[in-house]
C-alpha cells in the first residue's frame, strides 16, 4: 500500500485529494492547522485506509520538522507528497499592500513548502523512489493586477518545482506541478478575509473548476508508470483564457 502526505488537507484541493486517494487504497498522512477537521477526516477516511493526522502550521519550521519526525513507523515511507498548503491574502496594489499579508503568503507558499519538502525528499532519496506534486497557480505563470506578492510566491513555486526536478534527476524521485486557474474553494474567502459576499462573486456567471477536478488530475499524474513524469500542467475552466480573461454571463 502506498502512502501519501498531503498538506492543507482540511479543505479544498487537499481534502478532495485525500478523499480520492482513500478510494484508491492509498494510506494517508493528513496535515493541517484545524485539528477538528482533521479528526473528522480521520474518522471518515479511516474506514477505507489507515490515516494519520498531523496538526501544525507550515510557517513554523520547528513545529513542521517535529511533526514530520513524529510520523509512526507504518507511515514513514512516504511515496507521494502533495504540497497543497498555501494561501492568498488581500488584493491590493503594491503601494497599499499589507506587510502582514506579504509575510503570510511568502511564509506559507514558499518557506512552508520547503520546510515540508526537505525531510520528505531525504527519505525518498534513501529508498530511491517518490513523487512530489506542488500545487502552483496560473499566478505562477503570469502576473495580474493587484496580485503582486501572491503572484511572486507562486512564481517561486514554479521555479522551485523546476529546480527540484533538476536536483532530483537520477534519484528516482519525480517532481510535478499543477497550476490551476479559477477553482471554487475557500481560497477567495481567505483572500477577502471572511467577506463571503465578495468571495462568492468571484465564481458567479461561469462554471469554475472544482477541488475534485484538481484531485482527479493529481491522481492521474501520480498513477502513471514509473518512466512517465507529467512535469507541469496548467488547468483552467472552459470560461477562462488566461489570468485576466474570463467569460461571464452575469456581472
Amino acid at each position: 500500500m502506498k502512502t501519501a502526505l498531503i498538506t492543507g488537507a482540511t479543505s479544498g484541493i487537499g481534502k478532495a485529494t485525500a478523499e480520492l486517494f482513500a478510494k484508491q487504497g492509498i494510506q494517508l498522512v493528513l496535515c493541517g492547522r484545524r485539528a477538528g477537521r482533521l479528526t473528522t477526516l480521520q474518522s471518515t477516511l479511516g474506514q477505507q485506509v489507515p490515516v494519520h493526522c498531523l496538526t501544525f502550521d507550515v510557517r513554523d519550521r520547528t513545529a513542521t520538522l517535529q511533526a514530520i519526525a513524529s510520523i509512526p513507523e507504518t507511515f514513514q515511507s512516504i511515496d507521494i507528497l502533495i504540497n497543497n498548503a498555501g494561501n492568498a491574502h488581500g488584493l491590493d496594489p503594491i503601494q497599499r499592500g499589507s506587510f502582514d499579508d506579504w509575510d503570510a503568503m511568502l511564509d506559507i507558499n514558499v518557506k512552508g513548502l520547503l520546510y515540508v519538502s526537505q525531510p520528505i525528499i531525504q527519505r525518498m532519496i534513501e529508498k530511491g523512489s517518490g513523487h512530489i506534486v506542488n500545487i502552483g497557480s496560473i499566478a505562477g505563470k503570469e502576473a495580474y493586477p493587484n496580485g503582486n506578492v501572491y503572484c511572486a510566491s507562486k512564481h517561486a513555486v514554479d521555479a522551485l518545482s523546476q529546480a527540484m526536478r533538476i536536483d532530483l534527476n537520477g534519484t528516482g524521485v519525480k517532481v510535478s506541478q499543477v497550476c490551476p486557474g479559477m477553482v471554487e474553494t475557500e481560497f477567495s474567502e481567505v483572500r477577502f478575509k471572511g467577506d463571503t459576499q465578495r468571495a462568492d462573486s468571484v465564481y458567479k456567471g461561469y462554471d469554475p473548476l472544482t477541488a475534485e477536478d484538481i484531485a482527479d488530475l493529481i491522481y492521474f499524474m501520480v498513477s502513471r508508470p514509473k518512466h512517465v513524469n507529467i512535469a507541469d500542467v496548467l488547468i483552467l475552466p472552459e470560461a477562462q483564457a488566461n489570468a485576466t480573461t474570463l467569460s461571464k454571463t452575469t456581472p
